[in-house]
């Protein structure tokens, strides 16, 4: 079963074919504070292996930028400069237990405060 997976499925982490053109043609580049393996090739193409779930926000931003040919040198060459108020980077917790969910959300209860009379439930007629 785990030749398969790693054949065919993608969002557990690099199939394969990602696998062996990295081993192939890939230079590491960094690691980032998630594990995440970042890599580029003599052509000048760049990818991630992501450590754990494939999953585009667990990428921070400095990585992102290089990825994307924001930055041509990638962090750890060229740190980026963090601004007083800029927090930690997360990634999209949607999905998980730590995700956000608001009062009257059916994941944290369903039940919200009462509405302040302004407001008028819809009813057929």
């Amino acid at each position: 079963m785990s030749l398969l997976r790693l054949i065919f499925i993608w969002w557990h982490g690099a199939t394969l074919g990602t696998l062996v053109k990295t081993w192939v043609t890939g230079t590491p580049i960094g690691v980032d504070e998630f594990g995440n393996r970042y890599y580029r090739d003599r052509k000048g193409r760049r990818w991630v292996l992501y450590n754990g779930t494939v999953e585009a926000s667990r990428v921070p931003c400095e990585w992102h930028g290089w990825l994307h040919r924001t930055f041509e040198n990638p962090p750890t060459v060229e740190p980026m400069k963090r601004k007083l108020w800029e927090k930690e980077h997360r990634p999209n917790l949607t999905g998980t237990a730590m995700a956000y969910r608001p009062d009257g959300s059916l994941a944290s209860g369903g039940r919200r405060a009462p509405a302040t009379g302004d407001y008028e439930a819809w009813r057929p007629e």
